[in-house]
């Protein structure tokens, strides 16, 4: 994995949360496009790369792993409240009380999207992480901010966020040259689990990113620029 990967899952990450101290929370419109983008390429990418890699490894279980990062994901949701997704939530009865669940689950969500990128070569992956951690991170910045945090205090856990998936990256690197353990078997079950995770939260942004579930013009153009851009990406490979 090259330099600037790691750099590119950094700073999306870190950039999109800072976000909030340039752009107005309640500006959701363009967020929303972002998402039905962000939310189409990711799906677009997991069934066109990411399924035929895994399946490829000829492990008949592996569609047990899929099924449990789907489920993982539902799990990981009852305390980040969606924010995967870029959803933000109101907590005005939450002042001055940090959002300790939201923020476990939103690193262990991240930390385990950045595991499979040790392993081969993986352009789409890391473009889809990074696609989608922008809205995550602006939606996190704006519970961090509701809860009442310093600049200083959002800014370092929006960091912290940041490292998660080059820190995932870094420990089955590791794993992987056998510095920690020789444990690359599980390669496939990891990427298997990623792609439960992304299966979910691709399709929940595409189902959830517009009123009463319909689509309105703008988010089909984004819709479809996602799917191009990875079906372009899909055939030049």
């Amino acid at each position: 994995m090259e330099s600037w990967q790691l750099i590119l899952l950094f700073g999306s990450s870190l950039l999109g949360g800072l976000g909030i101290f340039l752009f107005k929370k309640d500006n959701s419109n363009r967020l929303k496009l972002v998402l039905s983008f962000s939310g189409a390429y990711l799906f677009a990418i997991t069934v066109l790369h990411l399924m035929p890699d895994v399946y490829s490894s000829g492990n008949p279980q592996i569609g047990l792993f899929i099924l449990g990062g789907f489920l993982l994901q539902i799990f990981m949701e009852q305390f980040s409240e969606g924010i995967e997704h870029g959803h933000i939530h109101k907590h005005s009865h939450q002042h001055f009380v940090f959002p300790l669940g939201i923020m476990i689950s939103l690193c262990l969500h991240a930390f385990l999207e950045g595991m499979p990128l040790a392993k081969g070569q993986h352009k789409e992956l890391v473009y889809g992480i990074a696609l989608h951690h922008i809205p995550a991170a602006f939606a996190l910045g704006s519970v961090l901010m509701e809860n009442k945090l310093s600049k200083f205090s959002i800014s370092s856990l929006l960091i912290l966020f940041a490292l998660m998936s080059p820190l995932g990256y870094w420990l089955s690197f590791e794993i992987g040259q056998g510095a920690i353990g020789n444990i690359e078997v599980y390669f496939d079950r990891i990427m298997g689990v990623v792609i439960g995770i992304f299966l979910h939260i691709s399709t929940t942004i595409l189902f959830e990113s517009s009123v009463d579930h319909k689509f309105n013009l703008k988010k089909v153009v984004a819709v479809l620029l996602g799917v191009s851009i990875a079906l372009a990406g899909f055939f030049i490979h």
